[in-house]
């Protein structure tokens, strides 16, 4: 059996029992968005690694290298912001082709340490190595978090909301327009949707809401997909999920982009991935209080798209017409043949 045959999530699953550890050190280990530690300070330790992989999560002729470098500390701030915390500390390790110009690493570093600079984490090591043909960039970050702050997948009941901050889909539609630069789309929704794709923007200022409330009980961030992502937290938390395609927030560029492309508007809110918005649940009692704290607070909007169910309720998606169709993990997984 090759790893084509597993698929990214039971290979991790697969790891997970092979390093399966019990120290009281390790409060969560491989299974959430980042490792939690404990030693024993006033504060929990999460720990976040990500890489950008080129041809695979870039192309190198499609992405100036201080947005990459933008991108790839995002991605990881991303995950410390949907377990309630605060990041502090970048290292990079690199693999580069011999042919890079200095002038390239630059622009990367550069980038790197721009958004580093807008949510306080310092870059402080890392390492390098040569690499035959393509660039890996890999981005280890370490941060803190309360203990009655941490929000992991776990903590979800049935008859709970799901909510999501801002906008889903519009990092998908960017992609396309890059796929097909003769898309006929504004100039406006052109810029917006691609830097909604090359530099997404972590949700930390919204994480500080949500946790400061203390009235969410599980969180994760969006990277593959809202169809994936909501089931991580259904596996973790044993429940099951009725998501209501009318109510997923595709902004007005994203749905042209859709019309365009001959897509219905839910599947790139479903499907496509490196959004990184916030997902979580709450009781129904405080959503209105939690979703309006955070739009005031950030200007982010918050919408209700869903509701946990018990575990053996399955997993729904219900269309604008009321049909209701299986709910599937359509979005991105490495390794898997996509259908």
């Amino acid at each position: 059996m090759d790893i084509s045959e597993l698929g990214e999530f039971l290979l991790i699953d697969r790891l997970a029992r092979i390093v399966a550890v019990e120290r009281s050190d390790v409060v969560v280990g491989i299974g959430d968005d980042v490792a939690v530690l404990d030693n024993g300070g006033a504060e929990l330790i999460l720990a976040k690694v990500d890489s950008q992989v080129e041809d695979v999560h870039f192309l190198r002729s499609g992405i100036s290298p201080h947005q990459l470098g933008r991108r790839a500390l995002a991605i990881n701030l991303s995950d410390i912001a949907a377990s309630g915390g605060r990041p502090r500390w970048a290292l990079v390790s690199l693999a580069l082709p011999t042919d890079i110009e200095v002038a390239w690493v630059d622009g990367l570093y550069q980038g790197l340490c721009e958004e580093g600079n807008r949510f306080g984490v310092a870059v402080v090591g890392g390492n390098m190595a040569r690499s035959s043909q393509t660039i890996f960039v890999d981005v280890f970050v370490l941060g803190q978090a309360c203990r009655e702050d941490l929000l992991l997948r776990s903590g979800a009941h049935p008859g709970e909301r799901v909510l999501v901050t801002g906008h889903l889909g519009d990092s998908t539609a960017g992609l396309s327009l890059l796929l097909d630069p003769a898309l006929s789309v504004g100039d406006d929704e052109r810029d917006a949707l691609l830097a909604r794709h090359f530099t997404p923007t972590p949700r930390l200022a919204e994480s500080a809401v949500i946790t400061r409330l203390g009235l969410a009980t599980a969180m994760i961030d969006l990277s593959d997909g809202l169809s994936s992502d909501i089931g991580h937290i259904c596996e973790r938390s044993g429940v099951g999920v009725r998501l209501w395609a009318e109510r997923l927030p595709v902004s007005p560029a994203a749905h042209h982009v859709a019309k365009l492309t001959r897509r219905e508007p839910w599947r790139l809110a479903l499907e496509g991935g490196e959004d990184y918005e916030l997902c979580f649940t709450a009781p129904p009692a405080v959503v209105d209080e939690l979703a309006a704290a955070v739009e005031w607070e950030t200007g982010t909007p918050v919408t209700v798209v869903g509701e946990t169910l018990p575990a053996d309720a399955g997993r729904w998606l219900v269309l604008e017409d009321g049909q209701e169709l299986s709910l599937e993990a359509r979005g991105w997984e490495h390794f898997k043949p996509r259908g």
